[in-house]
């Protein structure tokens, strides 16, 4: 059985699995920050924002969303669900790409695999936008933005994975390169 807690433990639980979205490692282009979490769609609930910064320019952001409701009243199967938003600016070639769509999928998907974040019931959306400017905008030219949308059930309280999964996504849509093991290793042993 999943271990997810219960009512007469639900502050404990939810204590915990906020706690473990405080542990992984997070590359140095990306600043996370908590901020206020929406009230009224579950019990207990926390977020968290994110910015990625590549010289000196920030190339996308999301928010991850964690909402808890130990008595299972709410339409999600499972005492918790994970939500999360990734965006970032696109080139304008890869914008009219027909892969696009799955494979930003994809990063999604391949990061909870990879940093074990068991999970069911995912289901999301991915959203392409092009801004023009007109007017005195007009000089500003045509930017292209990828949104991704989605939301899934942890397995278990221990969300670590589910944060890592998360933080790859956002460094996927900003193009950073995968870190290796060693890589981690060495940034972490860093004073």
């Amino acid at each position: 059985m999943p271990d997810v807690g219960s009512a007469e433990n639900a502050q404990e639980t939810f204590r915990r699995a906020v706690e473990a979205l405080r542990s992984p490692h997070i590359r140095p282009e990306i600043t996370v920050r908590e901020i206020p979490s929406p009230q009224r769609l579950a019990p207990h609930s926390a977020a968290v924002s994110a910015e990625v910064t590549v010289q000196g320019e920030e190339v996308a952001w999301g928010r991850l969303i964690v909402l808890y409701d130990p008595e299972g009243t709410r339409d999600w199967p499972g005492p918790f669900r994970v939500v999360c938003q990734a965006n970032s600016e696109l080139e304008s070639e890869i914008a009219t790409d027909p892969l696009l769509g799955p494979v930003a999928w994809s990063w999604l998907t391949d990061a909870l695999e990879t940093n074990g974040a068991t999970h069911h019931t995912l289901s999301g959306t991915v959203t392409r936008a092009t801004t023009e400017g007109f007017g005195t905008k007009a000089h500003e030219g045509a930017t292209t933005e990828v949104e991704m949308r989605a939301s899934w059930t942890p397995e278990s309280a221990d969300l670590s994975g589910h944060m890592s999964a998360w933080l790859a996504l956002l460094a996927s849509a900003s193009g950073l390169p995968p870190l290796d093991v060693t890589d981690i290793a060495r940034q972490r042993s860093r004073p």
